[in-house]
Order: structure tokens, then sequence, then C-alpha cells
């Protein structure tokens, strides 16, 4: 008898095993030679030599399986240990992204998010800039699972301004963490949809997975990473500024905004504003505008997006202006 340690790299323990263990006790089932032991990503068999090989072989088939689809179903590993083909694959979907919890297909939903991924692929930085509910965080976090997925990066680092919409933080109860968790929420909810919950705080507490005001990134020089900066149109011209010049090597920024939704103080300049006429000849930086036929949010978001911009709310600066336009990197939605 041979004894033999299987370690899942890829897959999430939680999602490969199943609830309560229950995969686990079917690939036992069906290997009934063996001696099986699964704790955490480990596995230790025991058994015959030839009987050994083809249980990891199948075990490798599972493992990818599980990280591709992010799911691992009975009837899926029923079909790889007897090798037959898995007749309800998840379908390749021209624009995915990513598959996210219980192999949910994520992709670009619109054209302009379409171009968000290939001004990704294409550029170190890039700016998105669209209304509420056109995608552009939630796109830009699953570029960034993506990047961690495929080991093009070490790390995903996500930052907010920690500004006031009509309420104060003082006002919230607990200490700082608490009092600025709720502006994190957003990206906390895109996460919880990508990554299986055990795997995301895994991340967090190994700091794979950082998410921090933008306060705190001051001093930091960010390697090997997707950062991401989201409600930039609350940044002052200092603060964007400061976390534009965190780029380390092998490294990638996406910076997304609302201009119609700045909370800062009338005084103040959106430091978002600034930068979009400051860097738009810079090359290497790609400027992506998402419109209200981006919107995919309850319909009546849309609605609510295009009221308020015939009653001439919006401050928002003209991105197709003849100036605008000068800038090469630039897509006109």
């Amino acid at each position: 008898m041979i004894e033999r340690i299987i370690i899942l790299d890829g897959a999430d323990p939680a999602v490969f095993f199943g609830i309560n263990n229950s995969n686990m006790q079917l690939i036992k089932s069906l290997f009934p030679k063996l001696r099986i032991v699964a704790r955490g990503n480990v596995i230790k068999v025991i058994g015959d030599e030839l009987e050994l090989a083809a249980f990891e072989e199948k075990i490798r088939e599972m493992e990818l399986y599980s990280q591709e689809y992010n799911i691992l179903t009975e009837e899926a590993i029923v079909r790889i240990i007897k090798g037959q083909p898995q007749p309800n694959l998840p379908v390749k979907q021209d624009h995915l992204i990513i598959y996210g919890m219980n192999g949910k297909a994520i992709m670009a939903r619109t054209e302009n998010q379409q171009k968000l991924v290939e001004a990704f692929d294409q550029n170190d930085m890039v700016f998105a800039i669209g209304p509420a509910g056109s995608g552009k965080t939630y796109t830009a976090i699953a570029l960034a699972v993506r990047a961690l997925k495929n080991k093009e990066v070490r790390k995903i680092i996500l930052s907010r301004p920690a500004v006031e919409a009509g309420e104060k933080l003082g006002f919230l109860p607990g200490d700082m963490k608490e009092k600025i968790d709720p502006y994190l929420q957003p990206l906390y909810d895109a996460l919880e949809d990508m990554i299986p919950a055990a795997k995301l705080k895994e991340y967090m507490e190994n700091k794979v997975i950082q998410i921090a005001p933008l306060a705190f990134m001051r001093g930091r020089t960010l390697n090997d990473a997707v950062i991401i900066l989201d409600e930039a149109q609350n940044t002052t011209t200092q603060q964007i500024k400061m976390f534009l010049t965190r780029l380390g090597m092998s490294a990638k920024m996406i910076i997304t905004g609302d201009i119609t939704q700045i909370d800062l103080p009338p005084s103040q300049q959106s430091g978002l504003i600034h930068a979009l006429h400051i860097l738009k000849n810079v090359k290497g930086i790609a400027f992506i505008e998402l419109g209200k036929k981006d919107i995919v949010r309850h319909k009546l978001v849309q609605r609510i997006v295009e009221a308020y911009e015939r009653r001439g709310e919006s401050h928002s600066p003209n991105l197709n202006s003849p100036e605008s336009k000068e800038n090469n990197n630039t897509t006109k939605i």
C-alpha cells in the first residue's frame, strides 16, 4: 500500500468538497478501494499505486473544473470520474470575463463595458466614467479577479475616498474600521459575487485582497497588483495625484467615477475631473465613458438618470468637447 498527499492549489475547498463534504463522500464511494482523508486543501489517500494514479488524475480534472466554473456538482464529479463528457457545461460567452459563484457567467453586458475590458487588456491605467448602475465598478472588479485567478498579479487593492454624502462619519457607531466599512460595502458585494466566501476570507486575511480608504495609500508603492479606485469623483486634486503615483511594476490601475455625483464641498474641485483634462494625452492611459444605455440595474435607474439630465441637474464637464476629443486614447460614447 502506498500513501500519497494531494494539495488543492487552485480550487476553493468549500466548493470542491461541497456542503457538509457531500462531494467528498461521493468521490469516496466511487473509489471504494482507496482510503481517503480530506482536511483543508489537503487530501491524503492510501491504496494501490495504479489506483492512486487514476485517483489523482481525476482529482486534478475536478480541480480544474471547479476553478474554471466556480462550481462542482455531483453530476460533474460522476462524469469526470467515469470519463464522460459534461452535457451541461456553462456556455462560453463572447464577452465572458469570469465565472462567479455557482457558475454564474460574469461578462461585459454592453458594448461600452466590452470596451472597458479591451482597454484594460491594452493599457496599464484606465479611467471608466459613467452614471450609477452602468457596471463600471462591477466590471473593474471582475477584471481584477480574473487577473488574480490567472496569476497575472499577486494581489488586488481596492480603494474609495471616505466622503460623506449628506452624513458625517462621526455620527456612525463603532471604531474607525466600522465607520469606514459602509463606504466600502459595494466593493465587498461585488467580490462576494465572484469569490467563494471561505476563499475571500482567506484572501483578505492574507492581504491578497486589500480594501482600504484612499487616505491609507500614501507612501505605498503597489507592485504586481490590480489597483482600483472607486468613486474617484470624490477625490481632491491632491488625493488623486497621490493615488495615481502609487502605480508600481507589473501593476494596473482602474479609476471609476460618476462626475454627476460629486459630494465634495462646492469650493473643492473634483480630482477626477482635473485628472481627465491633465492626463488626456498621456500614452498608456485609456478613457472609457459609459452612458445611460449601459445601465444594467432596474429599468427605473435609467429613467431616473434621464429625468435628472432633462432638468439640468448634472454638473459634469462635457467629455466630448473639442478639447477632450484631442485625446487619442479616449473612447467616445
